[in-house]
Formats: structure tokens, sequence, C-alpha cells
């Protein structure tokens, strides 16, 4: 197997224009079905957010959305400029929880040691920036601002110490995996397919990188029962986002 620098350097090699061929031959068009968002067989939306990301997404959430000459917002929905929430205010655990996988349960709450972070979920386990309006039709409402795994899905690049959307691709072309999805097989622009390469590009060297600066920095932290340790590139962390040194 590899190592993780190896990967990295051909991770920063790939070709866009390559890349933009695969997905112009798998094809890709989103419906807005919201099943990306949503949970899945009462297993809660899982997609990994960065430390940054995170942090973008605090922000984002005190934006307002910004409404096109149809009166429609960009990030989704019907609403008009009057019917737009006022900006709120976020805190990390709003954004981001720890990543499950790893974590033990006890008396209903999680405790150990994981690594990486996952999108905050609602109630229902679907991801907590997704909404859907009176018809149904589903939006991200920091679609500006949503993580690189949101912008690339459903699509993988094949290397390892990258991650992979939930299931089994169900296409590849070359380097490129396309999991399931209803939007597959659509036709799409040559525009659209370089943007999703060069974000696919782009996400998959930073999730190298952020495996190797976590590989790096990481040492047991032992937390106690009921607490939970979140390993990321900055460091070991508590579930609210604060470093343990603090």
């Amino acid at each position: 197997m590899q190592s993780l620098e190896t990967e990295l350097a051909e991770a920063r090699s790939l070709a866009v224009t390559e890349l933009a061929d695969a997905i112009e031959s798998i094809g890709f068009e989103c419906t807005r079905c919201g099943a990306c968002c949503t949970a899945d067989d009462d297993e809660d939306h899982t997609a990994t957010v960065f430390p940054d990301e995170a942090r973008d997404l605090q922000s984002a959430s005190q934006k307002q959305p910004t409404i096109d000459a149809e009166g429609e917002a960009r990030s989704g929905g019907t609403k008009t400029p009057a019917e737009t929430p006022e900006s709120t205010t976020r805190e990390w655990r709003d954004v981001a929880r720890p990543m499950p996988y790893g974590l033990d349960e006890r008396d209903g709450a999680l405790e150990g040691e994981t690594f990486e972070w996952a999108l905050q979920t609602d109630s229902c386990g679907d991801c907590a920036f997704y909404s859907e309006n009176e018809e149904g039709v589903g939006s991200c409402v920091v679609h500006q601002d949503r993580p690189l795994i949101c912008r690339t899905y459903p699509f993988s690049v094949a290397l390892a110490g990258t991650s992979q959307p939930m299931g089994e691709a169900v296409d590849e072309n070359g380097i490129v995996r396309a999991h399931e999805c209803e939007g597959l097989g659509r036709d799409i622009s040559r525009e659209d397919a370089e943007s999703l390469a060069n974000a696919l590009k782009a996400r998959a060297v930073r999730e190298l990188e952020e495996a190797i600066a976590v590989r790096d920095a990481f040492e047991p932290a032992n937390p106690g029962p009921g607490e939970v340790v979140v390993h990321d590139s900055e460091g070991a962390k508590r579930a609210d986002g604060t470093s343990l040194e603090e």
C-alpha cells in the first residue's frame, strides 16, 4: 500500500481536464431530491467537515440568502426578501458533531476518541442545513459555503486516504467513481463538469493533507467516562470544538 505522501503527490498531479472528461462521460445533474442530505435507513446523515469548513459554516449561518431576480433564494426554497429569516449565530455544536465511527454509546451518550468531524444533524438525522420548500424540493441553506464533500457528491476519486460517500460505486471512469444518486446519467455542461472536477481535485488533496496532519499530531487522549475527544488536523478537541489544551 502506498504512503499517504505518495497518494497526496498523485492527488496534486491529477489533471482537471481528465477528471472533467470522466464526469462528463458519466453525466450528472442535481435533481434536488435531498437523498444525499438526509438520513438513510435509520442511519443519520454523515458527511465529513474539516475544522476551517466548520468555522466557515458558523460565519455563513449569519448571512441572509441572496434573492435573485425571480424572488427565489439561491440557497433554495421560494422565500421572498421579506420572508428571509434574520441572521443567526451558531455555536460549533450547531455546525459539527464528532464523527460517530469508533465511539461507544453509554446511557444514550457517546464517549471515546474519534477522528474528524461530521456535519451536524437535526432530530430526524438529516443534515442541519437541509431544507425543503412547500413543494418538497430540497435545498442547502448555506449552499455557497457548503463543504467540499457536498460540492463533489456523488463523485470521488480512487485514491487511498480519501473518503468515499456511503455505498459502493455504481459507475466509474478511470480514477473517477460515481456513487448512488438519481441525478447520474444526465447531461452536464462542460463548464459544470470542469467546476466539479476542480472541486473534486481540491477535495482529494485536502483530505490527504488532513489525514497526514492528523496522523502526525495524534497522541491518545484517553478521555474519561462520558467524554468525547476528536482528533483533527489542528489537534485534539472536545466535542464543542475547543482544544484540549485550553
